[in-house]
C-alpha cells in the first residue's frame, strides 16, 4: 500500500512514505471504480481491466486535496488486502 501512496505522492512532488515515517494526513474520502480499457492509439483491442481510485486527503493543516491513480486488479487485490490487515489492527487497539 505504501508503494501505490507513494507512486501518488511522488507525482504530485509531495515527501515520500517509507515504513516508519509518521503520517499526518487524514483519509478523508476513499472512491474506487472498475474500468476496462479498450483501445488506445497504438492498439485497436486491449480489453484489460484496471481499477480507478479516488483518495480526498487532508494534510496536517486541514487543507484537503484530491488525489487519483490506477491500478491492476492484482494491485487492488493487494492493496485491499493490505486495509484489511490494517482495519484489524486498528481494531485491536
Amino acid at each position: 500500500m505504501v508503494g501505490s501512496l507513494n507512486r501518488v505522492m511522488e507525482e504530485s512532488g509531495e515527501p515520500q512514505l517509507d515504513a516508519k515515517s509518521k503520517v499526518t494526513n487524514q483519509l478523508i474520502d476513499f472512491q474506487w471504480k472498475l474500468g476496462m480499457a479498450v483501445s488506445s492509439d497504438s492498439c485497436r483491442s486491449l480489453k484489460y481491466p484496471y481499477v480507478a481510485v479516488m483518495l480526498k486527503v487532508a494534510d496536517h493543516s486541514g487543507q484537503v486535496k484530491n488525489k487519483s491513480f490506477e491500478m491492476t486488479i492484482p494491485q487492488f487485490q493487494n492493496f485491499y488486502r493490505q486495509f484489511k490487515e490494517i482495519a484489524a489492527i486498528i481494531e485491536t487497539v
